[in-house]
Protein backbone atom coordinates (compact mmCIF):
# COMPACT_ATOMS: atom_id res chain seq x y z
CA UNK A 1 0.00 0.00 0.00
CA UNK A 2 2.89 2.38 1.13
CA UNK A 3 4.55 1.71 -2.73
CA UNK A 4 0.94 2.78 -4.45
CA UNK A 5 0.92 6.05 -2.59
CA UNK A 6 4.61 6.69 -3.71
CA UNK A 7 4.10 5.83 -6.73
CA UNK A 8 0.84 7.82 -7.21
CA UNK A 9 2.56 11.22 -5.64
CA UNK A 10 5.42 11.03 -7.58
CA UNK A 11 2.74 10.70 -10.89
CA UNK A 12 1.42 13.78 -9.78
CA UNK A 13 4.90 15.41 -9.19
CA UNK A 14 4.28 15.97 -5.61
CA UNK A 15 7.45 16.69 -3.58
CA UNK A 16 9.81 14.59 -1.83
CA UNK A 17 8.63 16.29 1.62
CA UNK A 18 5.05 15.42 0.56
CA UNK A 19 5.90 12.18 -0.04
CA UNK A 20 7.40 11.52 3.57
CA UNK A 21 4.70 13.27 5.27
CA UNK A 22 1.81 11.15 3.14
CA UNK A 23 3.80 7.89 3.75
CA UNK A 24 4.18 8.09 7.65
CA UNK A 25 0.49 9.59 7.82
CA UNK A 26 -1.36 6.83 5.91
CA UNK A 27 1.46 3.90 8.35
CA UNK A 28 0.56 5.49 11.05
CA UNK A 29 -3.08 5.63 10.28
CA UNK A 30 -2.99 1.53 9.07
CA UNK A 31 -0.89 0.99 12.53
CA UNK A 32 -3.34 2.57 14.67
CA UNK A 33 -6.84 0.90 13.18
CA UNK A 34 -4.71 -2.34 13.92
CA UNK A 35 -3.68 -2.05 17.56
CA UNK A 36 -7.84 -0.59 17.99
CA UNK A 37 -9.35 -3.09 16.06
CA UNK A 38 -7.38 -6.40 17.04
CA UNK A 39 -6.07 -6.74 13.84
CA UNK A 40 -4.96 -5.63 10.24
CA UNK A 41 -7.78 -4.80 7.94
CA UNK A 42 -7.86 -3.43 4.40
CA UNK A 43 -8.47 0.04 3.81
CA UNK A 44 -11.38 -0.44 1.99
CA UNK A 45 -12.87 -1.84 4.51
CA UNK A 46 -12.88 1.14 7.14
CA UNK A 47 -13.71 4.40 6.61
CA UNK A 48 -15.74 7.57 8.55
CA UNK A 49 -15.80 5.97 11.69
CA UNK A 50 -12.18 4.72 11.79
CA UNK A 51 -10.54 8.22 10.02
CA UNK A 52 -12.14 10.42 12.60
CA UNK A 53 -11.64 8.24 15.26
CA UNK A 54 -7.77 8.32 14.24
CA UNK A 55 -8.00 12.03 14.19
CA UNK A 56 -9.58 12.07 17.41
CA UNK A 57 -7.06 10.46 19.17
CA UNK A 58 -4.20 12.72 17.14
CA UNK A 59 -6.30 15.91 19.02
CA UNK A 60 -7.38 14.23 22.17
CA UNK A 61 -4.32 12.33 23.12
CA UNK A 62 -1.65 13.11 20.81
CA UNK A 63 -2.96 16.81 21.35
CA UNK A 64 -1.25 17.89 17.85
CA UNK A 65 -1.37 21.50 16.39
CA UNK A 66 -4.16 22.02 14.22
CA UNK A 67 -1.79 22.41 11.16
CA UNK A 68 -0.42 18.87 12.04
CA UNK A 69 -4.28 17.81 12.10
CA UNK A 70 -5.02 19.00 8.75
CA UNK A 71 -1.70 17.63 7.52
CA UNK A 72 -3.15 14.18 8.75
CA UNK A 73 -6.67 14.65 7.28
CA UNK A 74 -5.20 15.62 4.12
CA UNK A 75 -2.70 12.66 3.87
CA UNK A 76 -5.82 10.67 4.23
CA UNK A 77 -8.43 11.75 1.66
CA UNK A 78 -5.31 11.58 -0.97
CA UNK A 79 -5.33 7.79 0.19
CA UNK A 80 -8.65 7.19 -0.32
CA UNK A 81 -9.59 9.10 -3.31
CA UNK A 82 -5.87 9.08 -4.97
CA UNK A 83 -4.59 5.99 -4.05
CA UNK A 84 -7.89 3.98 -3.66
CA UNK A 85 -10.27 5.38 -6.13
CA UNK A 86 -13.00 6.05 -3.36
CA UNK A 87 -14.95 9.39 -3.10
CA UNK A 88 -17.29 8.64 -0.61
CA UNK A 89 -19.34 11.60 0.66
CA UNK A 90 -18.93 11.02 4.44
CA UNK A 91 -15.01 12.67 3.36
CA UNK A 92 -16.33 16.08 2.68
CA UNK A 93 -18.48 15.89 6.41
CA UNK A 94 -14.78 15.24 8.64
CA UNK A 95 -14.50 18.16 10.25
CA UNK A 96 -11.41 20.47 9.92
CA UNK A 97 -9.75 21.98 13.06
CA UNK A 98 -9.96 26.54 12.21
CA UNK A 99 -6.44 27.52 11.29
CA UNK A 100 -5.30 29.82 13.84
CA UNK A 101 -3.00 33.06 12.45
CA UNK A 102 -0.35 33.19 14.63
CA UNK A 103 1.79 36.65 14.69
CA UNK A 104 5.05 35.36 13.54
CA UNK A 105 8.35 35.74 15.33
CA UNK A 106 10.32 39.03 13.66
CA UNK A 107 13.79 40.42 14.66
CA UNK A 108 14.85 43.92 14.50
CA UNK A 109 17.18 45.35 11.79
CA UNK A 110 19.86 45.83 14.75
CA UNK A 111 19.23 42.14 15.90
CA UNK A 112 19.47 40.65 12.43
CA UNK A 113 23.18 42.57 11.70
CA UNK A 114 23.92 41.07 15.25
CA UNK A 115 22.77 37.62 14.28
CA UNK A 116 24.55 37.58 11.53
CA UNK A 117 27.74 39.48 12.70
CA UNK A 118 28.17 35.73 14.81
CA UNK A 119 27.53 33.60 12.01
CA UNK A 120 30.35 32.19 9.78
CA UNK A 121 31.30 30.03 6.86
CA UNK A 122 28.16 29.22 4.15
CA UNK A 123 26.09 29.44 6.70
CA UNK A 124 26.48 33.28 7.36
CA UNK A 125 25.59 33.77 3.51
CA UNK A 126 22.91 31.67 3.21
CA UNK A 127 21.61 33.33 6.44
CA UNK A 128 21.95 36.81 4.82
CA UNK A 129 20.55 35.38 1.75
CA UNK A 130 17.05 34.46 3.43
CA UNK A 131 17.15 37.89 4.95
CA UNK A 132 17.98 39.74 1.82
CA UNK A 133 15.43 37.84 -0.57
CA UNK A 134 12.90 36.43 1.32
CA UNK A 135 13.72 32.65 0.07
CA UNK A 136 12.66 29.94 2.06
CA UNK A 137 15.32 27.62 3.11
CA UNK A 138 14.42 25.15 0.89
CA UNK A 139 14.03 27.29 -1.71
CA UNK A 140 17.57 28.68 -1.41
CA UNK A 141 19.18 25.67 -0.85
CA UNK A 142 17.95 24.39 -4.37
CA UNK A 143 19.06 27.17 -6.49
CA UNK A 144 21.01 25.85 -9.93
CA UNK A 145 24.29 28.09 -10.92
CA UNK A 146 21.45 29.20 -13.96
CA UNK A 147 19.09 30.78 -11.45
CA UNK A 148 21.30 33.54 -10.29
CA UNK A 149 21.19 36.90 -12.46
CA UNK A 150 24.34 38.80 -11.42
CA UNK A 151 23.46 41.54 -14.48
CA UNK A 152 19.94 42.16 -13.07
CA UNK A 153 20.86 41.17 -9.62
CA UNK A 154 17.92 39.40 -9.43
CA UNK A 155 17.71 35.17 -8.70
CA UNK A 156 14.59 33.23 -10.26
CA UNK A 157 13.08 30.60 -8.15
CA UNK A 158 11.97 27.77 -9.40
CA UNK A 159 9.32 25.40 -8.25
CA UNK A 160 8.93 26.86 -4.81
CA UNK A 161 5.35 26.00 -2.39
CA UNK A 162 2.71 25.35 -4.81
CA UNK A 163 4.83 24.51 -8.13
CA UNK A 164 5.36 28.53 -8.35
CA UNK A 165 7.92 30.24 -10.10
CA UNK A 166 8.82 34.11 -9.31
CA UNK A 167 11.55 36.55 -9.22
CA UNK A 168 13.43 38.25 -6.30
CA UNK A 169 15.99 40.42 -5.55
CA UNK A 170 19.57 39.82 -4.91
CA UNK A 171 21.32 41.95 -2.59
CA UNK A 172 24.10 43.50 -4.35
CA UNK A 173 25.99 43.17 -0.93
CA UNK A 174 25.82 39.67 -1.86
CA UNK A 175 27.41 39.49 -4.87
CA UNK A 176 31.36 39.36 -3.49
CA UNK A 177 30.25 36.32 -1.61
CA UNK A 178 28.14 34.38 -4.03
CA UNK A 179 30.95 34.56 -6.72
CA UNK A 180 33.24 33.33 -4.30
CA UNK A 181 30.94 30.36 -3.39
CA UNK A 182 30.33 29.64 -7.73
CA UNK A 183 33.95 29.29 -7.63
CA UNK A 184 34.18 26.64 -4.39
CA UNK A 185 30.86 24.86 -5.92
CA UNK A 186 32.65 25.00 -9.33
CA UNK A 187 35.75 22.79 -7.76
CA UNK A 188 33.28 20.39 -6.26
CA UNK A 189 31.37 20.16 -10.13
CA UNK A 190 34.93 19.44 -11.86
CA UNK A 191 35.78 16.78 -9.23
CA UNK A 192 32.08 14.96 -9.78
CA UNK A 193 33.51 15.46 -13.68
CA UNK A 194 36.68 14.15 -13.39
CA UNK A 195 35.63 10.96 -11.44
CA UNK A 196 32.68 10.20 -13.48
CA UNK A 197 30.03 10.38 -11.00
CA UNK A 198 26.04 10.67 -11.70
CA UNK A 199 25.14 14.57 -12.73
CA UNK A 200 22.75 16.28 -10.03
CA UNK A 201 19.10 15.67 -9.82
CA UNK A 202 16.56 17.26 -12.38
CA UNK A 203 12.98 17.60 -11.64
CA UNK A 204 10.09 16.16 -13.68
CA UNK A 205 11.15 14.27 -16.91
CA UNK A 206 14.23 16.21 -17.74
CA UNK A 207 16.89 13.76 -16.90
CA UNK A 208 14.90 11.45 -19.52
CA UNK A 209 15.02 14.48 -22.07
CA UNK A 210 17.99 15.75 -21.18
CA UNK A 211 20.30 12.65 -20.49
CA UNK A 212 23.30 15.24 -19.77
CA UNK A 213 21.98 18.49 -18.69
CA UNK A 214 22.57 17.46 -15.17
CA UNK A 215 26.21 17.04 -15.54
CA UNK A 216 26.60 20.17 -16.86
CA UNK A 217 27.65 23.51 -14.89
CA UNK A 218 24.45 25.57 -15.18
CA UNK A 219 22.15 22.82 -12.96
CA UNK A 220 24.79 22.19 -10.89
CA UNK A 221 23.94 23.64 -7.39
CA UNK A 222 24.75 26.48 -5.86
CA UNK A 223 25.02 25.09 -2.34
CA UNK A 224 26.09 21.74 -3.08
CA UNK A 225 27.11 19.04 -0.18
CA UNK A 226 30.81 18.59 0.22
CA UNK A 227 29.71 14.52 0.19
CA UNK A 228 27.96 12.76 -2.13
CA UNK A 229 24.91 10.94 -1.08
CA UNK A 230 22.00 8.29 -2.86
CA UNK A 231 19.32 9.83 -4.06
CA UNK A 232 16.40 8.41 -2.22
CA UNK A 233 13.76 7.96 -5.06
CA UNK A 234 16.19 6.46 -7.85
CA UNK A 235 18.71 5.28 -5.50
CA UNK A 236 21.67 6.77 -7.51
CA UNK A 237 24.79 8.28 -5.30
CA UNK A 238 25.47 11.72 -6.53
CA UNK A 239 25.94 15.14 -5.05
CA UNK A 240 23.23 16.58 -3.68
CA UNK A 241 22.60 20.33 -2.08
CA UNK A 242 23.64 21.10 1.53
CA UNK A 243 21.52 19.29 4.73
CA UNK A 244 19.58 21.56 5.78
CA UNK A 245 19.62 21.12 9.52
CA UNK A 246 23.14 22.72 9.31
CA UNK A 247 22.07 26.43 8.93
CA UNK A 248 19.34 26.00 11.33
CA UNK A 249 22.17 24.61 14.17
CA UNK A 250 24.44 27.47 13.59
CA UNK A 251 21.52 30.36 13.71
CA UNK A 252 20.32 29.09 16.81
CA UNK A 253 23.91 29.44 18.12
CA UNK A 254 24.14 33.08 17.21
CA UNK A 255 20.44 34.29 18.45
CA UNK A 256 21.69 32.67 21.81
CA UNK A 257 25.32 34.45 21.93
CA UNK A 258 23.58 37.24 20.75
CA UNK A 259 21.35 37.75 23.94
CA UNK A 260 17.93 37.56 21.85
CA UNK A 261 15.09 35.98 23.94
CA UNK A 262 13.00 35.30 20.88
CA UNK A 263 12.09 31.70 19.73
CA UNK A 264 14.17 32.35 16.55
CA UNK A 265 14.07 29.63 13.19
CA UNK A 266 15.23 30.34 9.98
CA UNK A 267 11.43 31.52 8.81
CA UNK A 268 12.05 34.38 11.09
CA UNK A 269 14.52 35.73 9.00
CA UNK A 270 11.60 35.43 5.75
CA UNK A 271 9.13 37.16 8.47
CA UNK A 272 11.95 39.46 9.25
CA UNK A 273 12.48 40.26 5.79
CA UNK A 274 8.52 41.53 4.46
CA UNK A 275 8.30 43.23 7.78
CA UNK A 276 11.40 45.38 7.74
CA UNK A 277 9.87 46.24 3.63
CA UNK A 278 6.47 46.82 4.80
CA UNK A 279 7.98 49.29 7.63
CA UNK A 280 10.42 50.93 4.63
CA UNK A 281 7.16 51.72 2.65
CA UNK A 282 7.42 49.13 -0.03
CA UNK A 283 3.95 48.50 -1.38
CA UNK A 284 2.26 44.61 0.21
CA UNK A 285 1.75 43.94 -3.50
CA UNK A 286 5.44 43.92 -4.23
CA UNK A 287 5.73 42.32 -0.47
CA UNK A 288 3.04 39.27 -1.69
CA UNK A 289 4.87 38.69 -5.15
CA UNK A 290 8.40 38.64 -3.31
CA UNK A 291 7.09 35.88 -1.04
CA UNK A 292 5.25 34.09 -3.73
CA UNK A 293 1.86 34.36 -1.33
CA UNK A 294 -1.26 33.58 -3.68
CA UNK A 295 -3.27 36.04 -1.24
CA UNK A 296 -2.39 38.61 0.36
CA UNK A 297 -4.31 38.07 3.19
CA UNK A 298 -1.51 36.04 3.69
CA UNK A 299 0.71 38.75 3.54
CA UNK A 300 -1.39 40.76 5.66
CA UNK A 301 0.10 39.13 8.99
CA UNK A 302 3.08 41.43 8.66
CA UNK A 303 1.08 44.60 8.99
CA UNK A 304 -0.30 43.17 12.95
CA UNK A 305 3.60 43.63 13.47
CA UNK A 306 3.64 46.74 12.15
CA UNK A 307 1.04 47.93 14.39
CA UNK A 308 2.84 47.22 17.63
CA UNK A 309 6.05 48.32 16.47
CA UNK A 310 5.63 51.51 14.90
CA UNK A 311 4.54 52.83 18.30
CA UNK A 312 1.23 54.77 16.35
CA UNK A 313 -0.89 54.35 19.29
CA UNK A 314 0.53 55.64 23.04
CA UNK A 315 -0.28 53.78 25.61
CA UNK A 316 -2.37 55.84 28.41
CA UNK A 317 0.52 54.96 31.05
CA UNK A 318 2.68 57.46 29.46
CA UNK A 319 0.31 60.03 29.74
CA UNK A 320 0.63 60.10 33.83
CA UNK A 321 2.93 62.36 35.25
CA UNK A 322 6.56 60.58 35.97
CA UNK A 323 5.73 61.12 39.72
CA UNK A 324 2.57 58.76 39.58
CA UNK A 325 4.68 55.63 37.80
Amino acid sequence: MLDQVRERIRYLHYSLQTEKVYVYWAKAFVLWAARTHGGFRHLREMGQAEVEGFLSMLANEKQVSPATHRQALNALLFLYRQVLGVELPWMNDIGRPPERKRIPVVLSAQEVQRVLELMTGTESMLASLLYGSGLRLREALGLRVKDLDFDRHAVVVRSGKGGKDRVVMLPRTLVPRLREQLNHARALWGQDRSSGQSGVFLPHALERKYPRAGESWAWFWVFPSPRLSTDPQTGVVRRHHLFEERLNRQLKKAVAQAGIAKPVSVHTLRHSFATHLLQAGTDIRTVQELLGHSDVSTTMIYTHVLKVAAGGTASPLDALPATAI
